[in-house]
């Protein structure tokens, strides 16, 4: 990997564009950058410039009436928490990492937490984008349209296409009211393989529905101070009622105790430092399979979303081959890679022939985040 002898860090889209036209004229590739969190996912790029867009910050126009915010890609989700909560609305956007994560950062690795399989992925709640082609040009697509490209969903594409297609340098997000209730439940898990799979199938034909539910290893539930068995998180929300009414649904299936709101936040914040993290994934009617197969990992450190079939797996570095019990066909996506691996993402052959070709399109000089899908996109 070339390392990076130069960084830039425009605080204006007029300067992200100059710097990429800049690096089309000397050849020169760019390793994009956002608040710096995501530097170990994938594989290695290969750049000799580091295009910083984190100073590209600030909240450009919110109506709360219309539940529309639209900010700069380098505005942070604690940023946007703060402005919404004062009209009783948030962002349903809980990627895991600390509350300084960008907004553009998480559309381009379309990354979602918990609450990502109820209430909606980046791509649900984005209706608009704006970015910098791997050519300078700055366009734009969904709300607030200034210039559209005739033919693509701009916003489906440049959210989780890893800043390979352009650079976010804003973005207009739906926002959500928040609940009367708002409540967190924690429910004992079974040891017992077949028990656990009817626990996640009950729970599944109730009335529960939930906003997050998720799995946590004996080992993961210690780590965020919930004891040393293995828990699922469930958070239920809506009017007085309608909460209650879950609630005791969920006390007929399982001991359940009430933990505060912040846990979800220590959840998310709770990855070992140096931790090789990696998702693992199929149809959330095989949760049960994975969990099961995470949980004979010796000491596993895992949680895993109920309504999308993931593992979240933490594994010590070295212990990388852990994750080969899984099924081949399972999917796995780095997303923190252990010092000296890298991993990458896993693709069918004619999703790569229509990614290379969407690249083409949009980084014909092939500058922009080079190799982090792996080499063979280098």
């Amino acid at each position: 990997m070339t390392t990076t002898v130069e960084r830039f860090a425009p605080d204006t889209v007029a300067g992200v564009a100059d710097a990429v036209r800049a690096a089309v004229g000397e050849g020169t590739p760019l390793r994009v950058v956002g608040g710096g969190r995501w530097l170990r996912a994938g594989g290695p790029v290969e750049s000799a410039r580091t295009l910083d867009v984190s100073g590209l910050a600030g909240i450009i126009e919110y109506v709360p009436g219309d539940l529309t915010l639209t900010a700069y890609a380098g505005t942070t989700l604690a940023e946007i928490e703060e402005a919404t909560a004062a009209h009783g609305q948030w962002l349903p956007l809980d990627p895991f990492g600390d509350p300084r994560g960008t907004l553009g950062a998480t559309l381009a690795t379309a990354s979602a937490g918990p609450v990502g399989g109820s209430i909606g992925l980046p791509r649900d709640v984005t209706v608009g984008v704006a970015f910098v082609t791997g050519e300078g040009e700055v366009v734009r697509g969904g709300g607030r349209v200034v210039k559209n490209v005739a033919g693509f969903d701009l916003v489906r594409l440049t959210i989780g296409a890893w800043g390979t297609l352009g650079i976010i340098t804003e973005a207009t997000v739906r926002l959500r009211a928040r609940p009367e209730v708002d409540e967190t439940l924690a429910l004992v898990l079974p040891s017992e393989r077949d028990a656990l799979a009817t626990l996640l199938s009950t729970i599944r034909a109730t009335s529960v529905e939930p906003l997050a539910a998720e799995l946590l290893s004996p080992t993961c539930a210690a780590r965020i101070g919930l004891g040393d068995h293995g828990i699922l998180l469930v958070r239920i929300a809506g009017n007085a009622i309608g909460v209650q009414h879950q609630r005791s649904i969920l006390a007929n299936l399982a001991t359940v105790a009430l933990v505060p709101d912040e846990t979800w936040s220590g959840l998310r914040q709770s990855d070992p430092v140096d931790a090789m993290v990696v998702r693992v994934s199929r149809r959330p009617s095989e949760l049960s399979r994975l969990w099961s197969a995470a949980m004979t990992i010796s000491g596993v450190d895992a949680h895993a979303t109920l309504t999308r079939g993931i593992v979240r797996l933490r594994l010590a570095s070295g212990d990388e081959r852990a994750v080969a019990g899984f099924d081949p066909d399972d999917r796995r996506v780095v997303e923190c890679a252990s010092n000296g691996w890298h991993g990458t993402r896993q693709a069918a052959q004619e999703v790569d022939v229509i990614a290379g070709r969407l690249r083409k399109a949009f980084d014909p000089h092939h500058i922009l985040n080079r190799g982090i899908f792996g080499p063979e996109h280098a």
